[in-house]
């Protein structure tokens, strides 16, 4: 992936010299800092793989996995400002060090930056191709959106259904995957049934995806993850363990769950190890552990059914990230 960084950095270089989102957006992707640790680049990852199997170059796909990597980019500088979230790949975010009004504003124009490389860098394609790719970003990106915005309400909601959870992550996860598997099919020409089939596979990885995140979150030991143990049920996060739990009959640990989610704001310690050890009797890790893998065997089956991934590189990915235990 090394030349796709050097795209990724032209392509954020072409903004002003003298702009202070330049400078920003620089900051935010830790440019400038040898050895920073820097993100999976796992969408850019999944995009250019799907070009491959499809029979292009990796090169052919830049222009799009980078337009996608921005797009997913500016979602995450706005998603540090609306959960107050100060570290970001153990660096002060951009909003924590320069202020609510200039991490908007970088945000923005990573949004902005992110259609213009689609569009200019991907001149050389047929322009019904590249009007299909730009739509199908546009999707993904209002879907997120739409994602974002239940997330949101879900912060100051007493309950939350397993069915609105999954609508929630549908946009707020999914729908970012899914254009990296269509536009990487759609880079290499395939058709637009082929692409669409490909945005399916990558929207129930993404589903699956996100329920592993939600076990780590829940559940994960800070000395592999490198958080603090269980730091998503101190925050009253709506996550697949708690929604999950809460679907089924009444009991006395789901009264544990629902009483310590009905209450607004960050949990105490104390509160958060008795919902934990309480979700833990339920069932939901192992619950969550098989909603995982039925989403990878979607994915799988999905792939089988139209012939897709023919050389298994996209499966491969899907295991190991869905499978990761940080």
């Amino acid at each position: 992936m090394a030349d796709f960084e050097t795209y990724l950095e032209r392509a954020i270089d072409r903004l002003d010299d003298g702009s202070p989102n330049r400078a920003l957006i620089r900051e935010h992707f830790a440019l400038d800092v040898p050895d920073a640790k820097r993100g999976k680049r796992l969408r850019p990852r999944i995009l250019i793989a799907v070009a491959q199997t499809e029979g292009t170059p990796a090169e052919r796909a830049f222009a799009a996995a980078a337009a996608l990597e921005l797009l997913h980019n500016f979602s995450l500088v706005h998603d540090d400002i609306e959960d107050r979230d100060e570290l970001r790949h153990g660096r002060p975010t951009l909003w924590s060090r320069y202020g609510v009004p200039a991490a908007l504003e970088a945000g923005n124009a990573l949004c902005a930056l992110s259609y213009l490389t689609l569009m200019e860098g991907s001149a050389e394609l047929p322009p019904a191709t590249v009007a299909a790719m730009a739509a199908a970003l546009y999707h993904a990106h209002y879907r997120m959106c739409q994602g974002q915005a239940y997330d949101i309400g879900f912060e100051t909601s007493a309950t939350v259904s397993f069915a609105e959870y999954v609508r929630m992550i549908e946009g707020k996860t999914a729908a970012l995957f899914g254009a990296a598997c269509e536009l990487g099919a759609l880079a290499a020409g395939a058709t637009g049934d082929r692409a669409a089939a490909y945005g399916c596979v990558g929207r129930a990885y993404g589903l699956a995806f996100q329920v592993r995140d939600d076990i780590l979150g829940a559940f994960g030991a800070t000395q592999v993850t490198g958080k603090p143990s269980g730091a998503d049920i101190r925050r009253r996060k709506w996550s697949f363990p708690v929604t999950w739990a809460l679907s089924g009959p009444p009991s006395d640990d789901r009264a544990v769950v629902a009483d310590a989610y009905a209450s607004i704001g960050e949990l105490s310690d104390g509160c958060a190890v008795g919902v934990i050890a309480a979700l833990e009797r339920l069932g939901a890790q192992i619950a969550a552990d098989d909603a995982c893998a039925a989403y990878i065997r979607d994915a799988n089956e999905t792939s089988a059914a139209h012939d897709l991934d023919r050389d298994g590189r996209l499966a491969a990915i899907f295991e190991a990230t869905a499978r990761r235990t940080a």
